[in-house]
């Protein structure tokens, strides 16, 4: 059976009134809560407010506002962070966007910049055709483009496309004895290997044709011409 209020609560005798103001009005003190009971403004089972006014004492007040700013240091830092990664990520797009397109002009003109050099090699690079080949090779050496491919560097597959292979007594490993097409690279990125010839050490020839004593090239003909003779 529920208790209900009786007496003056139900407007039979004198009213009640109840002051839940926090704060005095005769002393303008905080009022102390009852004892055994919930603080004023608040429910029972309830966090206390954060609140620096709600606390007593200076020490109080400035533990809790410097909880409240580290809080606030760690989320701009946190949105730092995560802006620099933003701006870094949009900066390498963007540069990798720029790249391959820039890349992809500059295989257009490899053609071009092969029949310069054949012209300057013949030596028919002259007058305003000069000037325009060397303006254009400027302008590509601008953009990035680097030629590479030297006769006597050592060969390398990632960056060598061999078109003819023989052996040489003048070479300790595998050699570009003859630049066919120079390489063209923007960057790390190969646009073109090098079209080369290479030469190996005569040490390296196949047994049978060190017997025979006779060039792996020619090898083919020799046999053909003693088929004739028989």
């Amino acid at each position: 059976m529920t208790d209900r209020p009786t007496g003056s609560e139900f407007g039979d005798g004198e009213p009640v009134i109840r002051d839940k103001r926090r704060i005095d009005p005769e002393t303008g003190k905080l009022r102390e809560p009852s004892e055994g009971g919930p603080a004023a403004g608040g429910t029972a089972g309830q966090q206390p407010p954060r609140d620096p006014s709600d606390l007593t004492g200076p020490s109080a007040q400035e533990a809790l506002l410097t909880e409240a700013l580290a809080e606030r240091t760690a989320d701009l830092q946190r949105l730092q962070a995560e802006y620099v990664n933003y701006k870094r990520r949009v900066d390498r797009d963007r540069e990798a966007a720029r790249e391959l397109v820039v890349g992809t002009v500059l295989t257009e003109l490899l053609g071009i910049l092969d029949d310069i050099g054949r012209a300057r090699e013949a030596g028919e690079l002259e007058g305003a055709f000069k000037a325009v080949s060397e303006s254009l090779e400027r302008v590509t050496e601008k953009l990035g483009l680097v030629k590479f491919g030297e006769k006597g560097d050592a060969f390398d597959p990632r960056i060598h496309e061999a078109l003819l292979h023989n052996y040489a007594d003048d070479v300790d490993g595998p050699t570009a004895t003859m630049i066919m097409q120079p390489g063209y690279r923007l960057g790390e990125r190969i646009l073109r290997a090098a079209r080369v010839a290479v030469s190996e050490p005569t040490e390296q020839l196949p047994a049978d044709a060190a017997k025979a004593d006779v060039p792996v090239e020619n090898s083919d003909d020799d046999k053909a011409a003693d088929e004739s003779a028989e």
